[in-house]
C-alpha cells in the first residue's frame, strides 16, 4: 500500500515539474488564461516556478548570514597566546549575543535606563548594539558584527552598575563588581 502513495507522489511531482515549463507567448496553457483570482494553489506554484525559472543567482551579500561564505581568517595574524582573538576573528561578519546583567537590585525600568545608556555609548563608538530585556536585570546585546562583541565587553565591565558580561559562554565580572574586587584583593 506504502508503494503505490509514493508512486502516485511521485508521478504527481514529476507532472508537475513537467507541466511548469517555460511556454512560448502564443502557446500558454489554459491554466495561464484564467482570471488570477481563480487560480488555484497549484497555478501559483506553477506561476512561481516559471518566475524563478531564469533567475539569477543572489550576491554574497543579499544572501540570508546562514548561507553566506565566511570570510578567511587569516592565522598568520592572530596572536595564537589570546584566545580572544581567535574567537573575535571567527566572528567577523557573523551576528553574536552577548548577555549582560545589571548590578544591585533594579527594577526593570531601571535596568531599561541603564542598558540604552550603555547602548547608545556604544553606537557613538561605531559599535552596532541592538538590545532586548530578558529580565529585570538581564539584557541581550545582539551584534550584527561578531568581532565587536569584544570590544562591548572591554568597554562594559568598566561601567558600575555592569556585574557581568557572558559572551560564548565565558563569563567577565564587571571591574564594580563586589567579587570582582574581591578577587582583584586577593590578587595583590
Amino acid at each position: 500500500m506504502n508503494q503505490i502513495w509514493f508512486t502516485l507522489l511521485l508521478t504527481a511531482a514529476i507532472c508537475m515539474c513537467v507541466s511548469a515549463k517555460k511556454f512560448k507567448d502564443g502557446e500558454k496553457p489554459a491554466w495561464a488564461k484564467k482570471d488570477i483570482r481563480d487560480y488555484s494553489d497549484a497555478d501559483l506554484e506553477r506561476l512561481l516556478d516559471q518566475w524563478e525559472e531564469d533567475e539569477e543567482p543572489l550576491e554574497p551579500d543579499e544572501l540570508p548570514e546562514h548561507l553566506r561564505p565566511a570570510p578567511p581568517i587569516d592565522m598568520s595574524q592572530l596572536d595564537m597566546s589570546n584566545p580572544e582573538n581567535i574567537l573575535k576573528a571567527s566572528k567577523k561578519g557573523k551576528t553574536l549575543m552577548s548577555f549582560v546583567m545589571v548590578n544591585g537590585n533594579p527594577t526593570r525600568e531601571e535596568t531599561e535606563e541603564i542598558t540604552k545608556l550603555w547602548q547608545t555609548s556604544l553606537w557613538n563608538n561605531h559599535i552596532q548594539a541592538e538590545r532586548y530585556l530578558i529580565d529585570d536585570n538581564r539584557a541581550i546585546f545582539m551584534f550584527k558584527e561578531g568581532s565587536q562583541a569584544w570590544e562591548a565587553k572591554d568597554f562594559l565591565i568598566e561601567q558600575e552598575r555592569c556585574l557581568q558580561v557572558t559572551i560564548e559562554n565565558k563569563d567577565y565580572k564587571g571591574k564594580h563588581n563586589p567579587a570582582a574586587e574581591e578577587e582583584a584583593k586577593d590578587e595583590l
